[in-house]
């Protein structure tokens, strides 16, 4: 089996069926999807996994995924979708970590929903890791020139208050700052 998409790595997947639910049984595995180099190969472990049924109708009894791909509606109890190892892979091509990915769809409300779309928007948008909404607007502020370098030293910027004002045309999102 091949290795395949960090943004994978943590994503699970407990593989029931529904005949066997029906009859009483909750016999299923837990799969992990990096361990498969595409839905077919993931597929077939399925099917491998319930061999005792001519057409198992699978069913996702748990998973552990990111809420990136349970809000993009790439999985649910009776569906897993055919592209998530296209979309991983686009992901891990893209020039961002999967956390800053995550991070901008949630502050989007999973917006977007074609990758390509997405990791474009982001693009456009991000400023980078943070720590605090003040530091952002100090850095941001400084940046742009906006602050005088000769500021006399009796003149104290309030940054909590600069930023709450600043964060008007921004969002962010477990420490990544994004343009609006």
């Amino acid at each position: 089996m091949a290795k395949l998409q960090n943004c994978l790595e943590d994503f699970q997947i407990y593989v029931g069926t529904y005949g066997k639910y029906n009859s009483g049984s909750i016999y299923g595995s837990w799969l992990k999807l990096s361990d498969y180099s595409d839905y077919d190969e993931l597929l077939q472990a399925m099917q491998e996994l319930h061999q005792d049924e001519e057409e198992p109708e699978f069913m996702f009894q748990d998973y552990e995924c990111s809420e990136f791909f349970i809000k993009q509606n790439l999985i649910c109890e009776s569906y897993l979708s055919r592209e998530i190892y296209e979309i991983a892979e686009q992901i891990n091509n893209s020039d961002y970590d999967f956390e800053v990915i995550e991070a901008y769809a949630e502050c989007m409300s999973y917006y977007h929903k074609d990758v390509d779309d997405l990791l474009d928007s982001l693009s456009n948008s991000y400023y980078g890791e943070y720590s605090s909404d003040e530091d952002f607007a100090q850095e941001i502020l400084e940046q742009e020139g906006s602050i005088p370098e000769n500021l006399p030293s009796y003149i104290c910027i309030d940054w909590e208050a600069t930023a709450r004002h600043l964060m008007y045309d921004y969002m962010s999102s477990n420490g990544y700052y994004f343009k609006n």
